[in-house]
C-alpha cells in the first residue's frame, strides 16, 4: 500500500473515530440512569459503519459481566457476517479496557482497539497490564489511547463523586 494511501486511511479512521467515541459518550451518560457506571462501547466494521453499540448493564441485568465492551462485541458479532470473528473491526469504549474486556477484544480478533481515559486500577491496554499487546497471545490490535480521555473522566468522576455522597 502507499503511502499517501495509508495516510487517507488513518485521517478517515481518526473523524470515524471521533465520532464513535461521541456516541460511545452518550452512552455512557444514559448508563448513570440505571445506576451503572458509566461506560459506552461502540463496534465499527470494517468500512467505519456502526455495527453495535452498548453501555455498561452490570447493575440493570444483575450480570457481573455485563460490560459496554462484552455487550458491544456480543451485538456485533450477531450482525457482522463471519461468526464470533470481527477481523477488520474497531472497538471505541470510554474507558481502558479491564483484564476481561481486553481479553474479549483479542479472541474476537478486532483489528483496533480505541479508548478514552486510563485505568490505573484495572486497565488491560497498558496503565496496569497490557493484555491487548502481550506478544505470548495469538492476536494482539492495535491501540490507541485518549481519545476524548477528559471527557470520559469527567462523566467517570461526577458518577462517583454522587456514589460517595449518597
Amino acid at each position: 500500500m502507499d503511502s499517501a494511501l495509508d495516510c487517507r486511511r488513518t485521517q478517515v479512521l481518526s473523524v470515524d473515530v471521533d465520532a464513535a467515541m461521541q456516541r460511545a459518550l452518550e452512552l455512557a451518560a444514559a448508563a448513570r440512569s440505571w445506576g451503572d457506571t458509566p461506560i459506552g462501547a461502540v463496534v465499527l466494521g470494517p468500512d467505519g459503519d456502526l455495527l453495535a453499540e452498548a453501555a455498561n448493564e452490570r447493575e440493570k441485568r444483575g450480570d457481573p459481566t455485563a460490560h459496554a465492551e462484552v455487550l458491544a462485541l456480543r451485538a456485533a458479532a450477531a450482525v457482522h457476517g463471519d461468526g464470533w470473528r470481527l477481523t477488520g473491526c474497531t472497538l471505541v469504549v470510554t474507558l481502558e479496557p479491564c483484564t476481561m474486556c481486553a481479553g474479549a477484544s483479542v479472541l474476537a480478533r478486532v483489528d483496533r482497539v480505541v479508548y478514552g481515559a486510563d485505568d490505573p486500577k484495572a486497565g488491560a491496554g497498558g496503565s496496569l497490564w497490557d493484555v491487548l499487546r502481550d506478544r505470548r497471545l495469538n492476536h494482539r490490535p492495535e491501540v490507541t489511547a485518549g481519545v476524548r480521555a477528559e471527557e470520559s473522566a469527567t462523566l467517570l468522576r461526577a458518577f462517583f463523586r454522587e456514589k460517595r455522597s449518597l
